[in-house]
């Protein structure tokens, strides 16, 4: 869908404002360079490196680095024994690989909404879906915000249920002034080329419990007991298959991305903080606006600025609206399209967009505006710009 700038085709920008581009500097250019001339590439001592210095920014004992998060969330269930016949609850408003990994496990997804005021899975709705055959919950912290963890701990105490967070979106957020991944429970962060840190594709488990360390370790490269890294350092070319394993290693080449990205990742952090606080500044005065906010104690890593819009009091829909911003070259989004209303999901379970009510009236207000490190204040304020002049246009 395109439209024509409002005001005879002047755009607020000359060019476009891309979404979410990677920030990638110098230090990680001259590392992966590094790696490259060592004559090694594959996983080995900077992945190691990687999760060394992961686990001392978390607070958690051990983390273990991968293909992705997904292979993260799935392993965390796999290792744990989830299979067929059990029952994985999460929420519907998150990205659909944090559902997929229960089906991968064998097991039945069953979704619980979020809170009316956030995107952040309601306790209450976890409370109200467990069964005898619930295994496990699975909270997303949305957008960099964290997930009320005491509440859904609390739940999973009372019913002897695994906690895996999915932080994919929230490494160098806090809750109650502890970084998440400290080690309480399995916490998954994904490092894909729009997350705050990146190394192209990637992720990275983190936890205090050794024995799923090991397990996570021997999974995630076929089910060797020894890695060629570990092969080559100890003089050796013996092994064995202890189990039937996968091929979800990260790579040398893609933790020397990393390592430098977490040397910043402060701020990072930061700097996404001060646009998220600029963006709400400029659009405080709008009351059909909700701008995104984060809980006292808390700390959110941002990684996303979701903005609701009550599209009842203009004259144009999200979809146009977000082209009718286009047309001003100002990049936007939407995050996400909850997983009940996906294709799949419904056939299968049978959802209905009403089944989660809080979930589908947050997305039929949701946009997303672009925030990242190397956005400008001036380009925050031509990103409000082109938001006020289509309020103007269309109220």
């Amino acid at each position: 869908m395109e439209l024509p700038a409002i005001d005879g085709g002047h755009p607020v920008r000359s060019e476009m404002l891309p979404f979410s581009p990677p920030d990638i500097g110098s230090a990680e250019i001259a590392r992966v360079t590094g790696v490259l001339k060592s004559g090694w590439i594959t996983r080995g001592g900077v992945c190691e490196e990687f999760e060394n210095r992961i686990s001392d920014f978390t607070g958690a004992r051990f983390a273990h680095c991968l293909s992705s998060a997904t292979a993260g969330l799935f392993l965390s269930l796999k290792i744990a024994g989830i299979g067929e016949g059990d029952e994985v609850i999460t929420t519907p408003y998150t990205f659909a690989s944090s559902v997929n990994v229960i089906l991968h496990a064998s097991a039945k997804p069953v979704l619980a909404d979020v809170e009316e005021d956030g995107f952040q899975i309601s306790p209450q709705a976890v409370a109200s879906k467990v069964t005898p055959r619930t295994r496990a919950v699975i909270p997303v912290h949305f957008g960099g915000h964290p997930v009320d963890l005491d509440a859904v701990r609390e739940i999973s105490k009372r019913h002897d249920l695994l906690v895996v967070e999915d932080a994919a979106h929230a490494i160098g957020a806090e809750y109650r002034g502890k970084r998440l991944g400290d080690g309480k429970n399995p916490c998954v962060f994904s490092f894909h080329a729009v997350k705050n840190v990146t190394t192209a594709e990637g992720g990275c488990v983190v936890t205090n419990d050794e024995k799923l360390h090991k397990a996570l370790r021997l999974y995630s490269l076929h089910g060797q007991t020894k890695d060629a890294y570990e092969k080559l350092s100890a003089g050796g070319w013996k092994y064995d298959i202890a189990v039937p394993g996968y091929k979800f290693n990260l790579t040398d080449l893609q933790a020397a991305v990393g390592v430098e990205q977490l040397k910043r990742v402060e701020a990072i952090t930061k700097k996404r903080e001060e646009i998220a606080e600029r963006y709400t500044a400029l659009l405080k005065e709008y009351d059909f606006v909700q701008t995104p906010s984060v809980k006292k104690g808390h700390r959110s890593s941002w990684h996303l600025y979701p903005l609701l819009i009550d599209f009842s009091r203009l004259s144009i829909d999200r979809d146009r609206f977000i082209a009718a911003l286009a047309a001003e070259n100002i990049s936007a989004n939407v995050h996400y399209i909850p997983v009940h209303l996906m294709s799949y999901y419904k056939k299968t379970f049978g959802y209905r967009p009403d089944d989660f009510p809080a979930a589908y009236s947050l997305f039929r207000r949701e946009v997303s505006l672009p925030i990242y490190p190397q956005l400008s204040f001036d380009d925050v304020e031509r990103v409000v710009e082109a938001i006020e002049k289509l309020f103007a246009h269309y109220r």
